[in-house]
């Protein structure tokens, strides 16, 4: 597994051998930041289910200006923390070991980009998603990875599924969250 593209392209990136943590496949990676290219340059990152910390590592080598990971598994983190260095990009990275929950319920948010890639068939999305309109600026987007057979709600709050790519057993679903106009 390889950084696709900018400033560490070509880095390649350990994973964590898990059947929990399953590496996001290239072709999937590339898809999920085609979709958002022009959004990522500057931008605050959140990869909540950090595992190997290759989606955010790959949208600090776009250009991101910060991105923060998160990962309840100390293997994880451990994992994140050399694909970082290796990707020379730690002094735009905060990496976090907590739960996605707790963490979400206790951050401020901020966020231009949210990225999440969690364990298959567990529901988590479906916990997960709700929480995200709070922390996610206006004009934010979620890029989430799942099971094909997923089908996750067209809006959830201010956030509004734009798009949906299916790839074989895995889907891309992006939610852009609506500006809010004249301070409502």
């Amino acid at each position: 597994m390889r950084v696709i593209t900018g400033t560490a392209r070509g880095t390649k990136l350990v994973t964590l051998d898990s059947f929990d943590t399953r590496p996001t496949a290239s072709m999937i990676k590339e898809c999920m930041f085609s979709s958002i290219q022009f959004d990522i340059v500057g931008a605050n990152v959140l990869d909540l289910f950090g595992g190997s910390g290759q989606l955010g590592i790959e949208a600090l080598s776009r250009g991101a200006g910060f991105c923060t990971f998160v990962d309840n598994n100390p293997k994880a983190i451990e994992i994140i923390r050399k694909n970082v260095s290796a990707a020379k990009v730690e002094q735009n990275a905060k990496i976090l070991q907590k739960d996605s929950i707790s963490y979400l319920e206790g951050v401020g948010g901020g966020f231009d980009i949210i990225l999440l890639d969690p364990p298959f068939e567990k529901g988590i999305l479906n916990a997960v998603v709700p929480k995200l309109e709070r922390i996610l600026n206006d004009g934010g987007i979620v890029m989430c990875e799942h099971e094909a057979t997923l089908e996750l709600p067209q809006n959830v709050g201010s956030l509004e599924q734009t798009k949906r790519y299916k790839h074989g057993k895995i889907a891309v679903t992006k939610y852009v969250k609506e500006f809010k106009e004249n301070g409502e």
